[in-house]
């Protein structure tokens, strides 16, 4: 598979250094129609995203562990985060975990499937998807 990411990589929009990959990565979200503050990423060093294939990675300095207080949950982003996202969904994610129960759990999807619903789900990769408010993963929430 090696060859088949440097081959979407080569044919995307790359950017580089913080301030321009935190905006590319607001923009994308909102063409994506999901919530801005749902990758609250820091010291963002490249970001990718090509859109043919919808294939999307972004770079940090280092790992994070971001606090959703609005939800009670913790999340943790590796230094590199990949997805293939389309309208309302992004799959196929990498480098994103959630704590539960005192254990971390892989994030492989995440999507609205009723926007009017106001939720937004998770899936990991058995399957079990659990619901939030997408209100939790607005910005204001991201800046606590």
């Amino acid at each position: 598979m090696g060859s088949e990411l440097r081959m979407k990589r080569e044919e995307a929009e790359i950017y580089r250094g913080e301030a321009e990959c935190k905006q590319k990565s607001r923009v994308l979200m909102d063409e994506i129609l999901l919530p801005r503050g749902l990758l609250p990423l820091e010291n963002i060093i490249e970001m990718g995203y090509n859109r043919t294939t919808g294939f999307v990675w972004l770079k940090q300095k280092r790992k994070k562990e971001h606090r959703f207080h609005a939800i009670g949950r913790t999340v943790s982003y590796a230094p590199e985060v990949t997805a293939f996202v389309e309208e309302h969904r992004m799959r196929r994610v990498t480098g994103v975990k959630t704590k539960e129960f005192f254990i971390w759990a892989t994030i492989s999807e995440i999507f609205v499937d009723d926007p009017s619903s106001g939720n937004i789900s998770f899936a990991n990769p058995a399957g079990i998807t659990r619901s939030f408010p997408l209100s939790a993963f607005s910005l204001q929430d991201q800046q606590q």
